[in-house]
């Protein structure tokens, strides 16, 4: 089939996510390989979002493949409750990886229920009901994961689950709080500001803080050492659990192995993990938990289960990428690269006069585009549709051969961590001519 007619079948027979179905355009994959895809006719599209943030290692490693195509022929599948070597070895594998006391791992098929499953762990462990996360947050698309991220497409599922307390974020660029004040003052009037939310709603009501080792598609908005440290001293005073969500952020994508390794100070008692895990070769999700709440369902049932957890294709596939990701050196790799990534993002934002701000780190940076400089009026709007300047923008990327997350007035920088600065340097002339698309709208 070529494009026309794949993409028509698709259209015909399936449903697509996030969008109204006669608004759905979907680029076609025939082949992938490292940082590449091709459509149906042919084009090559340089994927610089790793699909979804996800295929860290990049397409068709040909180590992974191999352990899933092993595993599939000694044991496709287990019961959940079946022990199996690669469940095992994985588990281990985590174990060594994760910061702190971390240490063993409920497995599930992805991040959305990985979010679920951390946040009832963590009511079951401590018996309170409350969970604290961010507004501009995304966890995850089932009921409870939707609910507990700010995002706003989780408003079409409202009123969602009911013991949600949201709260700002550390979004230096735009929030009112940091007017005025330095990013540091900023970070401390917002956790001074959090602590007093979470003495409205009662400390001992809550059970965990829900936080992003480092914020992803909802805009790579972070804060500093005196937010982490602030919210690791309210987790202390008030004995409230940390999860942190490590979906995107983990396994390199930062330049660290976790998001949250950049801030040592901070002790998660739960880490989400999945795409990185596995690269998305296979689906599999993970709660690593410490043992103090490993301790708690020693005697006490984990209420919760998945037909197809810790499968065991999965988890061989996930050792593998752990694997790659050790034998090729890929996290320093997306350290160092990261560098040359935000280098060429910050000559891009010298050049063009519609960039506004660039933000991240590693191999996980975003660029966020403005009509006005001294206004900082977004080129598109929050939580509605893609304005028509936008709209240009992001066809644009397409046109050159770039994949890659275009939301709102952001366009994401997240290749796969085997990229080399030659790519690099293809993607950013890439950014280049679709910014002087934008450059054209803004005021002079």
């Amino acid at each position: 089939m070529d494009h026309a007619e794949v993409v028509r079948r698709n259209k015909a027979y399936s449903l697509a996510d996030w969008v109204p179905q006669n608004q759905w355009n979907p680029l076609s994959m025939s082949k992938a390989e490292g940082v590449y895809f091709w459509d149906a006719d042919g084009k090559r599209y340089l994927d610089w979002s790793s699909q979804l943030f996800n295929v860290n290692i990049g397409h068709s490693h040909p180590h992974v493949i191999q352990a899933v195509q092993d595993q599939v022929a000694r044991a496709a599948y287990a019961s959940p409750d079946i022990a199996t070597e690669p469940r095992a070895q994985l588990g281990e594998m985590l174990a060594d990886l994760t910061p702190g006391n971390l240490g063993k791992t409920f497995f599930t098929l992805g991040g959305s229920d990985a979010v679920e499953a951390a946040l009832k762990m963590a009511r079951m462990a401590t018996g309170r009901q409350k969970i604290v996360a961010r507004y501009r947050a995304y966890h995850g698309a089932t009921f409870g994961a939707m609910s507990v991220g700010g995002d706003p497409r989780r408003l079409a599922n409202e009123p969602g689950v009911p013991w949600v307390i949201r709260v700002h974020d550390p979004y230096a660029y735009r929030s009112p709080l940091y007017r005025g004040r330095s990013e540091d003052e900023g970070d401390r009037a917002l956790v001074d500001q959090i602590e007093e939310t979470i003495q409205f709603e009662g400390p001992g009501s809550v059970a965990a803080i829900l936080l992003e080792g480092y914020s992803g598609t909802s805009g790579v908005i972070q804060g500093g050492e005196q937010f982490w440290r602030g919210m690791q001293s309210i987790c202390d005073r008030y004995d409230i659990l940390l999860i942190v969500d490590e979906v995107l952020s983990g396994f390199g994508r930062t330049g660290e192995w976790f998001g949250i390794n950049h801030y040592p100070y901070v002790e998660p008692d739960l880490m989400v993990l999945a795409k990185g895990l596995t690269s998305g070769y296979v689906p599999l999700g993970a709660v690593v938990v410490s043992a103090q709440v490993a301790a708690h369902f020693d005697n006490e049932t984990l209420s919760t289960g998945l037909t197809l957890g810790a499968h065991a294709v999965g988890c061989a596939a996930a050792i593998a990428n752990i694997e790659v990701y050790q034998k090729e050196n890929l996290v320093d790799q997306a350290s160092k690269l990261g560098i040359t990534l935000r280098k060429g993002l910050m000559d891009l934002a010298e050049e063009h006069r519609s960039v506004g701000d660039v933000r991240g780190v590693g191999l996980l940076q975003v660029v966020e585009l403005v009509k006005d400089r001294r206004t900082r009026e977004p080129l598109s709007p929050f939580n509605a549709p893609l304005s028509e300047p936008m709209q240009r923008v992001s066809a644009s990327l397409r046109e050159s051969g770039m994949n890659t997350v275009v939301r709102w007035n952001w366009i994401f920088s997240a290749p796969p961590l085997i990229i080399n600065e030659e790519q690099i340097r293809e993607g950013l002339e890439i950014m280049d001519r679709a910014l002087s698309v934008a450059d054209k709208v803004v005021a002079d």
